[in-house]
């Protein structure tokens, strides 16, 4: 008996009939992001040359500093206030694991960034809010530095526009957190008393204490498409009224609808819509100065 028979040697995948390699084009390891909307698989890479949005038309949460770099002008972001962290003031039961955390995965030090920049040669201050940072919450950290953006911008007598992406109040700072509302929307009325103009854009999502201050205080309020803005949750508001809400409440174009916003823009045209709104701002600013000059004149002779 030929026992040589019962044995197959294995073969390689090189070997005639043996495993063929597979096409490096189908054995793809770029990291892709899935539509909530309509359930494409997209690579991240592709949704960088479209600003993170899909080809339905929703659009992904991007970080601040994505934000920057498709508003800013080349090398025009100066960074305000970027050494500023947070600490557990309260000794909240892993608060500092969770900073630790949002800084190793965001590589930012707080959930908001802050700077100056310009926009189509526009100079502007600006901050953006990180959802990614504890979902933006705003804590005693977040409070100071939008507050001291306006009170710089007041200052230099430059328009602020703020991008707004927030769960609320951070829960971990207490009553400390919630006294930023207050402390960002005086802020905010410093700089409007200066004559100065304000424009806020909603993002997804802006709710809480967020929407409760400084994000609906802006001369002009824009929000991308479908973000989600209000104070309270959906779900909370039904059982303290008893009625189901109607369709589409709390996103932007059901807002647009009842005179919350001002206008909706898509992200491919928020740069063009931004620094229309700066140049007009400075046209106006220009006008008031001449105005006020030919007074002066009229009166001295």
């Amino acid at each position: 008996m030929n026992l040589m028979g019962l044995f197959r040697s294995p073969q390689n995948e090189l070997e005639k009939g043996g495993k063929q390699p597979k096409n490096p084009q189908e054995e793809s390891h770029e990291i892709t992001m899935t539509c909530p909307k309509c359930g494409t698989q997209t690579p991240v890479s592709e949704l960088w040359d479209t600003q993170n949005v899909c080809r339905c038309g929703h659009h992904f949460r991007m970080t601040a500093r994505q934000r920057i770099s498709f508003l800013a002008d080349e090398d025009s972001f100066t960074e305000l206030d970027g050494d500023m962290t947070s600490r557990d003031i309260l000794n909240f039961p892993n608060y500092e694991n969770k900073l630790k955390s949002a800084r190793l995965s965001t590589r930012e030090k707080e959930g908001v960034l802050c700077g100056t920049l310009r926009v189509e040669g526009e100079p502007c201050a600006v901050f953006c809010m990180d959802p990614h940072f504890m979902m933006g919450s705003m804590g005693t950290v977040v409070g100071e530095k939008i507050t001291r953006l306006f009170e710089y911008a007041a200052a230099h007598r430059l328009p602020v526009v703020g991008f707004t992406a927030a769960g609320g109040a951070r829960m971990q700072e207490g009553i400390l957190s919630l006294m930023q509302m207050a402390k960002t929307s005086g802020a905010v009325r410093l700089h409007s008393d200066a004559g100065l103009f304000y424009l806020t854009v909603l993002t997804d999502p802006t709710t809480g204490g967020v929407t409760a201050s400084f994000a609906m205080d802006g001369d002009v309020i824009m929000a991308e498409p479908d973000a989600m803005v209000g104070f309270a949750g959906a779900r909370v508001i039904e059982q303290t009224i008893r009625k189901k809400l109607p369709e589409g409440f709390q996103r932007a174009e059901f807002l647009l609808e009842h005179g919350f916003v001002d206008l909706i823009a898509p992200r491919n045209r928020q740069r063009a819509v931004i620094a229309q709104l700066l140049r007009m701002h400075d046209a106006g600013k220009q006008g008031v100065c001449t105005s006020e000059s030919e007074e002066e004149t009229e009166g001295e002779s």
